[in-house]
């Protein structure tokens, strides 16, 4: 019989995995807990959510949710800190990459992840964040979206800046002259 806390656990991740677009699986034995603060407040400057919760908890509340966990058996084990990108899939990913990067340990180390109701490998999750995040992509979307637009205003201004420069020429020339 699971006891009330256990419950109350399973119901918060299944909450937490519920409202995530993307959840990453990290081992993170070896970090202190001030660098534990340190990558928390990172992620969650990125828009992510890092919780320790049990494997077997973890796995009760991923069955729960419709994922079929048999992928991660594997990642399931061990110390793990469960990253839950909240509003981007990736930015939060990206956070907890470059302070593993940064950190002379360079933990915590991926294992898995989660995007949508697919299961992704460890080599997937580091496709996925060298990936540009939301806001670079909306950038270069804009910027994609007004070079047409830039360039048919230099196409049109051309023909009158060339009479400009012609008039201006030949006003110089004759001031040359005089």
């Amino acid at each position: 019989m699971p006891n009330k806390q256990n419950i109350s656990a399973v119901a918060e991740l299944e909450t937490k995995l519920s409202s995530a677009q993307a959840v990453y699986l990290a081992d993170y034995a070896g970090l202190t807990v001030k660098e534990q603060v340190k990558l928390r407040q990172a992620v969650q400057a990125a828009g992510g959510y890092l919780t320790v919760a049990k494997n077997s908890l973890l796995k009760i509340a991923m069955t729960n949710q419709g994922l079929d966990t048999t992928k991660l058996e594997s990642d399931l084990t061990g110390p793990n800190i469960t990253l839950f990108a909240r509003t981007d899939t990736i930015a939060p990913l990206k956070a907890m990459v470059e302070f593993a990067g940064s950190n002379e340990k360079e933990l915590p180390k991926l294992k898995s992840g989660i995007l949508g109701k697919e299961i992704l490998s460890f080599t997937q999750v580091i496709q996925l964040s060298k990936l540009p995040n939301k806001n670079e992509l909306i950038t270069k979307l804009l910027g994609t979206l007004v070079n047409p637009a830039r360039n048919l205003v230099g196409i049109l201004v051309a023909p009158m800046r060339s009479l400009v420069y012609a008039l201006s020429a030949i006003n110089h020339k004759k001031e040359t002259y005089v």
